[in-house]
């Protein structure tokens, strides 16, 4: 079925696949020929909704190397191994997908499962990509990062204020990102509201920001119990899925 999807570029994407970035730079690297290839595969040539969500990704992690890249993070040791272990997520359920592997989670399988079509709205096929991407994996990385830093998830630290910086990436970002996936009547309803819709989108970003890093916590006081952390899990990827869902239905296109 995947070869299908991927069709001429299904070696591309193969080899792309077969291993994990170690640092920012590699990300970013990573991403860039994600995006290229994307950008080739058939039918949808152009409009593949994955191209969508992860244009944005490779936007605003470039924009967290340039950060990085100016000293801006208070300990870049911290925000340097999340964005890897980040990634890793992404990249890992894009090759458990491509392979038909039952492990990819549910909230990714419902945005490439319309790879092939039928085709999807701009803005809504990035927002599903945000919300599995924070909603499900963001937890996850977070935990992962902490334990391979041996320091605990509190509150107003260093790493904490690093974390919510990047909700500062996003409010720069969104704009320009949000009017590239609309089409010429929306930009002038865009127009017409203002800086409303630009309030509001980076208001939600910065609550799930904050919602994942609560359930960061939630699953670091469980991580020595390995029942109670994958029913977290499911119930992570349950509620992810019906979102994603949500904005991939015919109501999705008017949440842009």
């Amino acid at each position: 079925m995947t070869e299908q999807v991927w069709g001429p570029v299904q070696d591309e994407m193969s080899a792309l696949l077969t291993s994990h970035p170690e640092d920012v730079p590699a990300v970013v690297d990573q991403l860039t020929r994600l995006q290229d290839i994307l950008d080739r595969v058939p039918p949808l040539l152009h409009e593949n909704p994955l191209c969508d969500f992860n244009k944005l990704y490779l936007r605003i992690t470039s924009s967290v190397l340039d950060r990085l890249e100016d000293c801006r993070f208070a300990d870049p040791q911290f925000l340097s191994r999340l964005d890897v272990e980040f990634a890793a997520r992404y990249f890992d359920a894009l090759r458990a997908w491509s392979d038909g592997n039952d492990s990819c989670p549910r909230t990714w399988s419902v945005l490439f499962s319309r790879i092939p079509g039928p085709d999807c709205n701009p803005l809504p096929s990035a927002a599903a990509g945000v919300n599995a991407h924070i909603n499900f994996d963001l937890p996850f990385a977070l935990v992962t990062t902490f334990d391979h830093l041996g320091t605990d998830p509190v509150d107003d630290g260093d790493q904490h204020q690093d974390y919510l910086q990047i909700n500062d990436i996003f409010a720069e970002e969104i704009p320009a990102l949000r009017r590239g996936f609309l089409e010429n009547w929306q930009l002038l309803i865009d127009m017409m509201n203002g800086d409303l819709d630009d309030c509001w989108q980076g208001e939600l970003v910065e609550y799930t920001r904050n919602v994942a890093w609560r359930n960061a916590q939630k699953l670091w006081a469980l991580r020595h119990d390995l029942q109670a952390t994958m029913r977290e899990r499911q119930r992570l990827d349950r509620t992810a899925a019906r979102f994603g869902k949500l904005l991939l239905s015919p109501l999705g296109a008017y949440l842009q």
